[in-house]
């Protein structure tokens, strides 16, 4: 059978008629990408190599990166995709044979005997190019050891190539293929004539597709090892390199102009002290703050508790760690990532806040495959133009997964990677990592050479050990101030029921009180009878309507502010424990673990009044979740290991003298996986999930995807699997969830629904 003919030219991107621009075609948008990636890493320099400590020169990384963005979209030269990119072929219910990206390496492969003479790393750009849509090896974030899905439905048993034309009856390059490869032999100094020992053939049959995929996978995973730093290095520059070079500039500025000038971009010691100046309103740093910019080691630890200034001497510390870097300030939630943006660098510094729900509002060009899935195609540009936010900014506040998230493959910090390749790090609240975040953040530490502060309440022995060894080099403790420390905050009480009587009598005397729940359901019932008796309450947990809990986030915080002298009763869940900065004059929670336990604390009696208050815990009751009968039994010791008044020390001196031992899961796709790269989870897997409501269908169908985030709801994972989908959501059907603004989601007819 002769091959199809080639279309009028082979494209890259779909386009609108009348839109046309070269880089919409494959050989233009080859040449945006590694004009992209060359940038990048030109730009970068010395400092990529410095931060993550490669044995090499930046020319073997310029030559490898170069390669695999002149090969990573060959795969696209097939019919499949040039009738989708033409709209002539419908994806959901057509789909093509083979993801470009595969049939990119299959078709590179046959081409690597040219290949092998260019400077770069040959199999380092190929594995490199297969997954730069993060979807090689894995899928729905399992592993899955597929060199590529053969995907069925496509109604075609081969998969036809624009690679030769027959002339005369002879195989010969076909004119549009042609033009890529004379790209290479210009750009990337390849050889002008092409020998290979075998001609690529325009028609693959599934069985010649399977039987290529073993060939390369079997190479790639037995008789190939590569540098995994050098190669996760490749993979994230080529990722954000096709992602910025994807971009159509609306303006006559160029991709490099607008890349170079971003980069460049770096912390300003001048507008970094007005970020502390604001914030000492006249005061003098104290000595710990002064000490955090004295440290003289590359990874610095300030333990310190909570409202003892340890945000305000990470500011310092950067004056002397981070300047001609950009600033990544990583905070374990969204809550604590916007109020350090709200309360430290907004229109301070050139910042950004990044987490999942930052506005997009920017345009991408698209290829049109991102149909074939509802999530890729609302999410990934929306997280691409999100990212590219940061490559221009001072300074970055974000959640820690768009930091340590790299380490699995994740969008966001994949294409944030110029600026993790640059910047200068602070994690806070590292107690409150589970062991997934702590074994990526010793990961982290080994691998990125970057200075780095890490701040938590306490550090256990075993932590500060495993930092120790993933450093590998000497770092500094620095405690927090002794006389915040010292001072003699709480007064705790055990009963075995909530005191309303000691609530009502605070709030009558002007007071603020903060009640701790475990679960949702409980926070709802108590705030039910707050309003009952008449008292002036507010509820707050995670399961809101993304648009509605900020509201009741704000809410609790500007009643808790010193100029509101209003008595308020804000009852929560574990959400306190992080993302409220607030001082309250009476604490309840119920028992949870020592951890969590210290955190609620740290809300009580914050800006000190002179004398200790009152702590007041009752049991849960409830083993299981979200603590462990083990957890809820700690968190009781730790209760009742003290009769008098207590201070800040005395808590992590018990907890650090406590013979936890912890554990910490330091694996890695991105170090780990080799030939592998897709998405997978950071964090230990939880038990809700981001869905939406039946009700609000009506609502969200007429809404972008931006808005539609607005409506999103994390709910218990248990029986989803019935669920019907909106765009890539669940949706909770309205016979089993009802919602109030008040209130929040909640299960209908049920009282003890395990959600945090």
């Amino acid at each position: 059978m002769q091959p199809k003919l080639a279309p009028n030219i082979l494209l890259a991107k779909s386009f609108k008629k009348g839109h046309w621009k070269g880089s919409y075609g494959l050989v233009g948008h080859t040449a945006d990408v590694v004009n992209a990636v060359t940038t990048l890493a030109g730009t970068l320099g010395d400092r990529l190599i410095q931060q993550f400590g490669l044995q090499c020169t930046l020319d073997k990384i310029k030559s490898t990166v170069r390669l695999a963005a002149y090969i990573h979209d060959w795969g696209k030269a097939n019919e499949h995709f040039q009738m989708v990119v033409r709209h002539q072929r419908d994806p959901l219910n057509n789909p093509q044979m083979l993801r470009h990206e595969i049939a990119s390496v299959l078709l590179a492969w046959k081409f690597r005997e040219w290949l092998e003479q260019s400077e770069g790393d040959f199999y380092t750009a190929l594995a490199a190019a297969g997954g730069h849509h993060l979807k090689l090896g894995g899928k729905g974030g399992r592993k899955t050891d597929d060199f590529g899905e053969i995907r069925q439905g496509s109604g075609d048993d081969k998969l036809y190539l624009y690679i030769l034309d027959v002339v005369n009856e002879k195989p010969q390059f076909n004119s549009h293929f042609r033009q890529l490869l004379k790209y290479g032999i210009k750009a990337l100094s390849l050889p002008k004539n092409i020998k290979l020992s075998q001609k690529p053939a325009n028609i693959w049959s599934i069985q010649d597709i399977k039987r290529q995929q073993f060939e390369i996978r079997e190479f790639l995973s037995e008789k190939w090892q590569p540098d995994p730093v050098f190669l996760a290095v490749i993979k994230a520059i080529l990722i954000a390199g096709d992602a910025i070079g994807s971009a159509i500039p609306t303006t006559d500025q160029s991709i490099k102009k607008w890349i170079t000038e971003a980069i460049q971009i770096t912390l300003d010691e001048v507008k970094l002290q007005q970020v502390i100046d604001h914030r000492l309103n006249g005061k003098e740093l104290r000595p710990f703050q002064v000490k955090l910019a004295q440290s003289s080691t590359r990874v610095t630890l300030a333990r310190a508790g909570c409202g003892t200034g340890k945000t305000l001497g990470a500011y310092n510390w950067s004056k002397s760690q981070a300047l001609g870097r950009k600033l990544i300030f990583c905070y374990p939630t969204t809550g604590t990532s916007t109020e350090g943006f709200l309360d430290y660098v907004h229109n301070q510094v050139d910042s950004v806040l990044l987490h999942s729900r930052a506005d997009v509002d920017l345009a991408m060009a698209t290829t049109g495959e991102e149909e074939e899935n509802g999530e890729e195609k609302s999410n990934e540009t929306a997280i691409k133009l999100e990212s590219f936010k940061a490559w221009d900014k001072e300074a970055i506040v974000c959640t820690v997964d768009t930091v340590l998230g790299l380490l699995q493959c994740n969008r966001r910090p994949m294409y944030c990677f110029p600026v993790i390749a640059q910047a200068a790090f602070v994690f806070d609240e590292v107690h409150c990592y589970d062991e997934n975040l702590f074994g990526a953040l010793l990961r982290f530490l080994t691998v990125v050479k970057a200075p780095i502060l890490l701040m938590s309440a306490s550090f256990l022995p075993w932590q500060k050990e495993a930092i120790e060894k993933a450093v590998g080099e000497p770092i500094e403790i620095i405690p927090g101030p002794p006389e915040l420390e010292e001072q003699k905050r709480y007064r705790f009480h055990y009963a075995d029921n909530p005191n309303w009587t000691r609530v009502e009598e605070e709030l009558k005397n002007g007071g603020k009180v903060i009640w701790v729940c475990n679960q949702v359901n409980t926070a709802i019932e108590v705030y039910k009878e707050a309003k009952k008796k008449g008292l002036n309450a507010l509820l707050y947990h995670s399961r809101y309507r993304y648009q509605d809990r900020v509201k009741h986030h704000r809410a609790v915080v500007d009643a808790f502010k010193p100029e509101n002298h209003q008595p308020v009763l804000a009852i929560a869940t574990q959400v306190a424990e992080m993302s409220l900065d607030l001082s309250a004059t009476l604490l309840l929670s119920q028992i949870a673990d020592p951890a969590g336990l210290i955190q609620r604390l740290g809300r009580l009696n914050r800006v000190y009044c002179g004398h200790a208050l009152d702590a007041i815990f009752y049991p849960d009751g409830k083993a299981g979740y979200p603590y462990s009968k083990q957890q809820l039994d700690d968190g009781l010791r730790l209760i009742q290991s003290f009769t008098g008044e207590v201070c800040q020390k005395d808590l992590s001196q018990w907890l650090e003298g406590t013979d936890n031992q912890g554990k910490a899961k330091e694996a890695s796709l991105l170090l780990d996986g080799k030939w592998m790269t897709y998405s997978t989870s950071l964090r230990k897997e939880g038990y809700n999930i981001t869905a939406l409501l039946e009700q609000d269908l009506s609502t969200i169908k007429s809404l972008s995807n931006k808005e539609i985030a607005n409506y999103t709801v994390p709910l218990p994972t248990k029986n989803i699997q019935a669920w019907k989908k909106h765009k890539f959501y669940p949706i909770a059907p309205q016979e089993l969830w009802e919602y109030s603004t008040d209130l929040g989601a909640y299960e209908v007819n049920k009282r003890d629904n395990k959600s945090k």
